[in-house]
């Protein structure tokens, strides 16, 4: 069946658990490309309403529009305990409906293959033979727990969920080659770059003055700012900042944790015992809006973490001008930081050698400068404009295949139809 293509746009349906303030912009540069026609099915409408989040420990919604500029529906949820991170969590029985009766050329899913919904959209897709497309921000078969039963499962059931798919859409190259190491072709694999709005980011972080956000910080002007923003939880590892920082002790250097979680308490009570608290502090939650005034007022940006499949808080601390320390766990490492030119990469957990890089970099005000603008440089060539874009390649290339299966199926029935039948039974 070829994708038929209204006014020469790809009609698609993009299923999404819930509004993400992330996705949200490459949703409306998406609506307005020339060769798409988009609609967002979301299956929840987590974060635009207050909720509370297990991860930060607080109850908030993000105070950034995340409704504005694109179509999108909100699809009931038939869940009868309706929530986020439970298979029947998700349980959208009119994705069915809005797959097989409108006229959509193709299927995006964003809801991840651990919900019921995405089952929903993924037999409809196949029942009605439309184009469908399957994204993943994975990075590694380990799960976030270690539990080696979950990646034994996962190697023997991922090839045939992405196999079901017309291609996969990752969102790093790290993901690319977890795919491919499954058994997927290379053809079958989008890379599709994990992005934020860097138009926004970068019109945001010239606005931002420096003096009178540090003046709150209680933060001299001329000291340098080693920031963390993150949720303060275990496989973040903001304890191994705080240890290396204690341990590197640069001189008229400050640290600063943005976000809240489990280790807030323990963390603050450390550096009070260690008599450090004026060195180091502690911002709690800090909202959309108000994270360019954060990025921009800091020298240097860290993401400790043992499990993060990309880290767009990495793309935010470079689209504001600064140079980035990350583990080996971390994603975007392997795609935007390059060691000693963009940031630094160390082994996940070695205080020591992260203590190093401190005591290296933190003293170099001149080298902080350099890193931050090649950072920034770096992002020109890492934006949603090329996800789109890719993404558009791909439904390219799959119309393109599928003209040419349905071509040649077609010239094969003509010929066969000229045979005559007792030559063809001939044969048999």
């Amino acid at each position: 069946m070829v994708i038929t293509m209204t006014a020469n746009k790809h009609r698609v349906l993009i299923v999404a658990s819930h509004p993400v303030q992330y996705a949200v912009p490459i949703f409306r540069l998406m609506s307005k490309h020339p060769k798409l026609d988009i609609n967002v099915a979301y299956c929840s409408m987590h974060g635009v309403a207050s909720s509370f989040d297990s991860g930060f420990g607080v109850e908030f919604s993000w105070d950034v529009p995340l409704l504005d500029g694109y179509p999108w529906v909100e699809v009931k949820n038939n869940s009868l305990k309706p929530q986020l991170g439970k298979f029947f969590g998700l349980f959208n029985i009119d994705i069915w409906k809005m797959v097989t009766k409108e006229n959509f050329d193709a299927v995006i899913v964003y809801t991840g293959y651990t919900y019921a919904s995405f089952w929903i959209a993924l037999l409809a897709a196949k029942l009605k033979r439309k184009v469908f497309i399957f994204s993943t921000d994975s990075s590694a078969l380990e799960p976030r727990n270690k539990l080696q039963l979950k990646t034994w499962l996962k190697k023997i059931l991922l090839p045939f969920i992405f196999n079901l798919a017309d291609t996969v859409i990752v969102s790093s190259t790290l993901g690319k080659q977890m795919v491919a190491s499954l058994g997927i072709s290379g053809k079958r694999i989008t890379l599709t770059p994990s992005s934020v709005d860097n138009a926004w980011w970068t019109s945001q972080s010239n606005q931002v003055d420096v003096k009178v956000v540090r003046e709150k910080w209680n933060i001299p002007e001329t000291a340098t700012v080693l920031l963390f923003c993150a949720k303060l939880q275990p496989w973040k590892r903001p304890q191994d900042v705080l240890k290396a920082f204690i341990q590197a002790n640069v001189q008229n250097s400050y640290l600063v944790f943005v976000g809240d979680g489990s280790l807030k308490v323990e963390m603050e009570a450390e550096a009070n015992s260690l008599k450090v608290q004026d060195q180091v502090k502690f911002l709690g939650f800090v909202n959309q809006s108000q994270l360019p005034l954060i990025y921009c007022s800091a020298d240097l940006f860290i993401l400790p973490s043992e499990y993060e499949p990309f880290g767009v808080v990495v793309n935010e601390a470079m689209l504001c001008g600064l140079p980035v320390i990350v583990s080996d766990k971390v994603g975007a490492g392997y795609d935007l930081v390059k060691h000693d030119e963009t940031g630094f990469v160390y082994p996940c957990g070695d205080i020591d050698k992260l203590t190093t890089i401190l005591n290296k970099i933190l003293p170099n005000r001149k080298k902080l400068d350099s890193m931050g603008l090649a950072a920034r440089e770096r992002m020109r060539s890492w934006s949603p404009e090329e996800n789109i874009e890719a993404i558009v390649k791909a439904l390219n290339t799959i119309n393109s295949l599928r003209e040419h299966s349905s071509l040649g199926n077609s010239l094969s029935n003509n010929l066969i139809s000229q045979i005559p039948p007792s030559k063809r039974n001939s044969d048999r």
